[in-house]
């Protein structure tokens, strides 16, 4: 296979992976319409992604460390991890759909590699260069024009609080981001991810037992197929596309190529959810992507 082959293939695996990444708050917003509650939604995303991930750590066994006492630190920093990053993450993530448009959603979200380089700069005190600081105000410059234009229309209530949780989201799945970075090292970004969401299921359950008592099964049959489509096209493939094009292409490649995916969100919403696209959205978009492409870029020179 030559080398154009190999980045045109993981070029195309990151495009896919992005697309199913995108599609996700289309199907949250779908299901909320049948009157599931965000608990009960994300348990069974996680419930319906697992056997996909166990049956990838089942297929990809290694042998354990020789140090009993580091595994089990490591492993309760895989599950802490998983924890932040897809538990707290995405629960507050589907807790912010109850309140904004998926297209806003997106924007907001997409804007958490400026806050890992924000982590990285105050916390692992590495470098920030006077262009990743000019980037950083371009995307919240974006945020500010895409996100004032919905409290103008008074289309959607509670507006600031949603926006909030989803930039919350962002932030934790940041921390995420950071702390997995030795981890990935050690056991590959497959397994490493199918530990971290099947970590991730126990608080989820936990959570939906108190709330609900684990009532998950009686809403209409939509929403278990949009919540099993979710886990499927929303989770798992782009989950193992993602890491399979990274491999072929680097992330640095792969981040500027993923970088298409709130563009996604915004034409799946208009499709699909009959969400209205503004002007305003459009250039705040821009900016957002922009500032995004210039951290990332930046930062993988």
């Amino acid at each position: 296979m030559t080398d154009r082959t190999k980045y045109l293939i993981g070029a195309f695996l990151i495009f896919g992976a992005a697309f199913g990444f995108a599609l996700k708050g289309i199907f949250i917003k779908s299901a909320y319409q049948y009157g599931i509650d965000s608990i009960s939604l994300l348990s069974l995303r996680f419930l319906f992604s697992a056997p996909f991930y166990l049956f990838i750590i089942l297929r990809k066994r290694y042998k354990e460390e020789s140090h009993p006492i580091f595994a089990k630190r490591r492993w309760l920093y895989v599950a802490f991890i998983g924890f932040i990053g897809y538990y707290v993450s995405a629960y507050v993530n589907f807790l912010g759909l109850e309140y904004i448009s998926a297209s806003l959603e997106r924007i907001l979200l997409f804007i958490y590699p400026t806050f890992v380089l924000l982590i990285n700069a105050f916390l692992i005190k590495r470098k920030v260069s006077r262009l990743q600081w000019v980037a950083l105000l371009i995307t919240y410059a974006g945020i500010f024009v895409a996100f004032m234009k919905h409290f103008e229309v008074h289309q959607q209530k509670n507006i600031a609080l949603g926006a909030f949780l989803v930039i919350l989201s962002g932030f934790t799945y940041s921390f995420y981001l950071v702390g997995s970075e030795k981890l990935v090292n050690k056991l590959g970004i497959t397994r490493f991810t199918s530990w971290a969401m099947l970590a991730a299921l126990v608080p989820t359950l936990i959570h939906s037992f108190f709330y609900n008592r684990l009532a998950i099964f009686q809403f209409p049959a939509q929403v278990y197929v949009i919540a099993l489509s979710m886990a499927i096209f929303s989770t798992v493939l782009p989950t193992f596309m993602f890491s399979a094009g990274i491999k072929r292409i680097g992330s640095g490649n792969a981040s500027i190529i993923a970088s298409i995916g709130p563009i996604f969100t915004i034409i799946l919403a208009t499709l699909f959810l009959q969400e209205p696209i503004w002007l305003e959205q459009i250039v705040g978009t821009i900016l957002v992507l922009t500032g995004v492409f210039l951290v990332s870029w930046k930062g993988k020179k």
